[in-house]
């Protein structure tokens, strides 16, 4: 048989559309679960006009500000510990990389809260920090909510971002560092100019969800009196009692705030893929 025939005996037969019925079904279960709860939220004891007059109140805004201030405060502190220590851990002095190793097995153990806690309370362990004799301030003037809140959410970002970054420098092929070596460059100018700029494209994005995961760390910085959004729209809602609809205020920002960072993530992203597309398109 041809396959003229062929064509000839399928011809009259009609093309039909697979139907997908488990996605079907999925979408639709999703859809009445999306309106109950746009339903319950409409019809419950919500008063949307005490989140209108609120969401863009000063004090709102002030804990705004104050939350980006401690997200890029608490992740600068953190990357540059991240990368001192993943230089410290990959080194081949033992005595470097055991402290680096003590650091992240410490640091990444202990809760956030945990050490927003300590390091708050620092005062009743060290009453007065500084040189003794030469010069001393007491702790509990230095340690304000913001420093303990930037050291606790710093230190412990740099935990994990020094892993971050140590497996961003290992995922460099290693004949990188063997052709910098060859032409005499040491350590820390072979890692500035040839191994991390080849390892951001692996360290970066995991880095911007860590900054984008610190904007709503920050909120555990309420318990120590730091006036970031959330604990402004406490001391709103403990004095108008209206909770719900200053919580509902408090998200909007801290979702407004991760958009805008997740777009930004996004574009330095791209910025720096550049040279692994440049590097396929030519290979």
């Amino acid at each position: 048989m041809s396959a003229t025939d062929d064509i000839y005996r399928t011809s009259h037969l009609k093309l039909v559309p697979r139907r997908h019925w488990g996605r079907m079904i999925s979408a639709g279960v999703v859809l009445l679960l999306l309106a109950a709860l746009v339903r319950a939220f409409a019809n419950g004891k919500i008063e949307w006009t005490y989140v209108g007059d609120f969401l863009f109140s000063r004090t709102i805004l002030d804990g705004l500000v104050n939350t980006i201030l401690m997200t890029f405060a608490a992740m600068a502190l953190g990357i540059v510990l991240g990368v001192v220590f993943a230089i410290m851990r990959i080194s081949e002095n033992p005595v470097l990389s055991s402290i680096a190793t003590g650091y992240v097995w410490v640091f990444r153990g202990a809760p956030a809260l945990l050490q927003l806690l300590l390091w708050f309370n620092l005062a009743l362990v060290f009453p007065k920090i500084g040189i003794p004799g030469v010069m001393e301030w007491r702790t509990v003037d230095v340690m304000t909510p913001f420093v303990a809140a930037m050291l606790a959410l710093g230190i412990q970002q740099g935990a994990y971002t020094s892993e971050v970054v140590r497996g961003g420098l290992l995922s460099v092929d290693s004949g990188q560092y063997e052709a910098a070596r060859a032409i005499g460059m040491g350590q820390l100018l072979m890692l500035r100019r040839i191994v991390l700029p080849q390892a951001m494209r692996v360290i970066l994005p995991p880095i911007g969800n860590e900054v984008i995961g610190m904007v709503k760390t920050t909120s555990l910085a309420s318990v120590i009196q730091y006036a970031e959004i959330l604990h402004n729209a406490q001391i709103i809602y403990y004095a108008n009692t209206r909770v719900l609809e200053l919580l509902l205020v408090a998200s909007f920002w801290y979702l407004a705030t991760v958009s805008i960072l997740s777009v930004v993530q996004m574009y330095i992203e791209r910025y720096f893929a550049r040279g692994a597309k440049r590097l396929k398109a030519t290979g």
